[in-house]
């Protein structure tokens, strides 16, 4: 059986490996991808075979339409959402609004970070944060939604 997963990416984040690594690490998105190719690939299974869709848009709207195709095509979802986890209340209701696996990934620690970071509209809207582990936080990632989509469907 081939399962979907999709991994968004929000604002900004096309920037990586450039844009202060001092703080996001020097690994480019491209580089993120990567590794959650080669996850995916090691979580598979004989009855069960991972694929990731991974993107990437600057745009909300963008964002919220792909959080709604994923609630149709996909079986889980990893989002990191950049600046809007502390400003969209529209993704946040798209967020709700899909019913599967979802977890939350920002590579910095956002309680370290500034006050207004510290807090995510999104959050609440997912099944579990991974916050502060850099690039290695999407691999987690990809296990936990795997690991949540089996527990739904044993």
């Amino acid at each position: 059986m081939n399962l979907r997963v999709m991994v968004l990416n929000g604002a900004n984040l096309n920037l990586l490996g450039s844009r202060e690594p001092e703080i996001y690490g020097e690994r480019t998105l491209a580089d993120i991808e990567e590794l959650c190719h080669t996850r995916a690939a090691q979580r598979a299974s004989a009855d069960e075979e991972w694929d990731i869709d991974f993107r990437q848009s600057n745009a909300e709207g963008v964002l919220i339409d792909s959080v709604q195709e994923a609630s149709r095509a996909c079986v889980g979802l990893i989002v990191n959402p950049g600046g809007y986890a502390h400003t969209s209340v529209g993704l946040r209701d798209a967020l709700l609004g899909c019913d599967i696996p979802k977890i939350e990934v920002h590579l910095s620690n956002l309680y370290k970070r500034e006050s207004f970071r510290q807090r995510s509209l999104s959050a609440a809207a997912v099944d579990g944060v991974i916050a502060g582990l850099g690039a290695e936080g999407y691999l987690l990632a990809v296990d936990a939604v795997i690991a949540l989509h089996r527990r739904q469907t044993s």
